[in-house]
């Protein structure tokens, strides 16, 4: 079971951040202080895992972020850092060639990605495709409530006068 997943980049800043344990808010901001500092001090050559208060960090970098997650001592290092990769490469598709201010700007996106991707901590959705698809049509239901809204608000101005 993933536990939480950070978005952390270089310098340090959050980006994303995902709960399916609960944690107080002053836990939570501990967690975040505590784990960016380990993960930012490791050198590229070291593994990609960090044993952490008697759960398993798995992170991996890509460009200047760092996706991290983490797990029980008992679960799969390698099936999280295929999830981590999963992740990545849907973000890339969406976003084409995915970058920090992608995920800056459109954090609404890469959390309703992550939420295809994962419910409760597990592994939902497998195909890249399947995502992909499901996040289109929740676009396609945004722009169009968008017209509605704004046809609606036409018919209002025009009323009005």
């Amino acid at each position: 079971m993933i536990h939480f997943v950070l978005l952390v980049s270089r310098q340090g800043k959050v980006r994303l951040t995902k709960w399916y344990s609960p944690y107080s808010q002053k836990e939570r901001s501990k967690v975040i202080r505590e784990l960016s500092g380990i993960i930012l001090s490791r050198g590229p050559k070291l593994c990609n895992f960090v044993e952490w208060r008697g759960f398993k960090i798995v992170y991996k970098r890509y460009a200047g972020l760092y996706f991290c997650m983490c797990i029980n001592q008992d679960d799969n290092e390698l099936e999280i850092l295929d999830i981590i990769h999963h992740y990545v490469e849907i973000l890339d598709r969406y976003f084409g060639s995915v970058c920090e201010l992608d995920l800056i700007f459109n954090f609404h996106k890469a959390y309703y990605i992550l939420d295809e991707l994962l419910i409760a901590g597990e592994l939902q959705e497998s195909s890249k495709r399947t995502v992909l698809r499901l996040v289109d049509a929740q676009d396609c239901i945004v722009e169009i409530a968008q017209q509605q809204a704004s046809s609606v608000g036409n018919l209002i101005a025009q009323a009005t006068k």
